[in-house]
């Protein structure tokens, strides 16, 4: 058993992660709880590429429906991650962009990609 003092490989030398239970200011569960729910991640992938209007998402997830994708946008725009910008005018028209804190769950996202081929391949 190592010493209590010696720090594990991708373990953060950090108070909250000794926690025995989950707490709400966790930074993994923070991020679990971004990119919760079915669909959260492809979205995400989208917004990556540029901000978009809410028809040019449903236009690349064909098979998502517009109460699911509404859900989705205002669940990331709650957790920071997404900014909903309206242009005044008619009709109205809104752009959905990611905030710099969303465009930092690239390389989470990114990881958790490599981390999935890696074991569907095992």
């Amino acid at each position: 058993m190592a010493h209590q003092t010696v720090r594990h490989p991708g373990l953060p030398d950090d108070p909250r992660a000794r926690v025995t239970e989950p707490a709400p200011d966790c930074p993994v569960e923070i991020a679990l709880a971004a990119l919760h729910g079915r669909w959260t991640t492809l979205v995400v992938r989208e917004l990556l590429q540029g901000d978009r209007s809410f028809s040019e998402l449903r236009a690349a997830l064909p098979v998502l429906s517009d109460k699911v994708l509404t859900d989705r946008l205002a669940r990331l725009a709650e957790a920071g991650v997404v900014a909903r910008e309206r242009t005044p005018g008619w009709p109205p028209r809104v752009r959905y962009s990611l905030t710099p804190r969303g465009r930092g769950l690239g390389p989470v996202l990114q990881a958790l990609w490599d981390w999935g081929a890696q074991a569907a391949s095992s």
